[in-house]
């Protein structure tokens, strides 16, 4: 049966859950606050990765002490920033009980089967599409300066292949193997061949356009602003264009989801997680692979003649703007691993920030809530948003149109770290 689906937040997430369902015949709507025509935020500023290899989530064993031994430097590549915050304080709780083996033991397998069918799902589009955003399993490599970084993925890499995943521990001379063009001071790396990547700005736009030439309804520059609620049904959202009414509502809007579900009185624990890329135009080398500098923790992806490197995780709440000392500490750490790409260089990259919404176990709110009837999300992906698109949107749409869902999904329920439902909030106007 059609039904008329209002899909908050137009980015990756949201414009790939609005293809899958208007592919399967519902009226779909997208609402999304920014402008079409943009280049900022996670959607776009990211490093374009696709990767299965990223099966460990972000809440694992010892992420907690490497946080805090990180967190008094200005430059490093994380930072918490303090502030009075019941939910900073609430999601932080649940992130250091989630930093255990056993939650990656259950939530590995899960990302592993996620990332690789959305993989697929790429590979499907730039089929159907003619490639337009330049998707390639190209590989990725995981590069170590120390001995002591090598032995610490050659670890993941071992667990990589008890999952099935091929990965596999290289000398430096066989790195350049991969990539002869660029210069690096490193002590070896990992290669993990079924990876790929891609460019994330016309992946959007071929995103955009598909979905407008299947019907879905796209109104830009509109935000929502609360719900017209029933019972356990939501009725429309309100918005500054006028009330929506729909059959089924889907929370996509980034780390701003939360502050939706709130107001639907449903949690939905997230922390904004900061991110910057530095975009350099001419490269005096590139790479045929995409990158992860591991000590560093930052991402290097070849972009239709750029390289991009991306990187940092800030909770700071949600705050766009661009901390120059964190940029610094980008620069300085690529340094350190590619020396022929110099700070003056740099200086000329075209930097960006993005803020990406982490949930406190490293999974991302994939179903529906269990208080209301017809409200669903599709958010909290951390770094992973591009990587995991396609599958998000198919999972959605499976789900939306009462099928059986490809992967089970009951781990990534939206309201796994609260069951019940409070009273919506103030800004949600109750239906009599």
């Amino acid at each position: 049966m059609s039904k008329h689906i209002l899909v908050v937040g137009g980015g990756v997430i949201g414009l790939s859950v609005a293809h899958a369902c208007a592919s399967r015949g519902h009226r779909v709507t997208v609402v999304e606050r920014s402008a079409a025509e943009r280049d900022d935020g996670c959607s776009f500023a990211n490093a374009g990765m696709v990767v299965p290899s990223h099966f460990v989530p972000l809440a694992s064993p010892g992420m907690v002490a490497l946080a805090l031994r990180w967190m008094l430097d200005p430059e490093s590549a994380f930072r918490l920033k303090l502030r009075a915050s019941a939910e900073l304080l609430d999601w932080g709780f649940k992130f250091c009980r989630a930093c255990t083996n056993a939650n990656v033991a259950r939530a590995a397998p899960l990302l592993r089967d996620l990332h690789l069918a959305s993989r697929d799902g790429f590979e499907q589009w730039a089929a159907q599409w003619g490639d337009r955003f330049g998707f390639t399993r190209s590989g990725m490599l995981v590069l170590c300066r120390t001995e002591h970084a090598l032995a610490e993925e050659a670890r993941v890499a071992a667990f990589a292949r008890e999952l099935g995943m091929p990965a596999n521990v290289l000398s430096p001379d066989e790195v350049v193997g991969i990539e002869p063009e660029i210069r690096m001071t490193i002590a070896g790396g990992v290669h993990f061949p079924d990876d790929g990547r891609l460019v994330p700005a016309r992946l959007m736009s071929a995103l955009l356009e598909e979905t407008r030439r299947i019907g879905v309804d796209l109104r830009h520059g509109s935000e929502v602003r609360g719900f017209r609620v029933n019972g356990a049904r939501i009725d429309a959202a309100e918005t500054d264009g006028g009330a929506v009414e729909a059959d089924e509502f889907v929370l996509c809007a980034g780390i701003w989801s939360s502050t939706l579900a709130r107001k639907l009185g449903v949690s939905l624990p997230m922390q904004a997680g900061k991110g910057y890329s530095l975009t350099l135009d001419r490269p005096a080398a590139t790479m045929r692979t995409c990158a992860i500098l591991s000590e560093a923790r930052v991402a290097v992806t070849p972009m239709d003649g750029t390289l991009r490197f991306g990187g940092t995780m800030e909770i700071a709440g949600i705050d766009e703007s661009i901390d120059p000392r964190r940029i610094r500490g980008i620069v300085k750490s690529i340094g350190t691993y590619f020396p022929d790409v110099t700070r003056d260089a740099l200086a000329n990259a075209t930097i960006r920030s993005g803020l990406r919404p982490c949930s406190p176990d490293g999974l991302p709110y994939v179903g529906r809530f269990a208080s209301y009837a017809n409200l669903s999300a599709a958010t909290g992906h951390a770094m992973m948003g591009v990587s995991l698109a396609p599958i998000t949107g198919t999972l959605l749409a499976e789900l939306l149109s009462s099928e059986r869902t490809a992967l089970p999904i009951a781990a990534l329920a939206p309201d796994r770290f609260a069951r019940t439902r409070n009273e919506p909030t103030k800004e949600a106007a109750v239906a009599t």
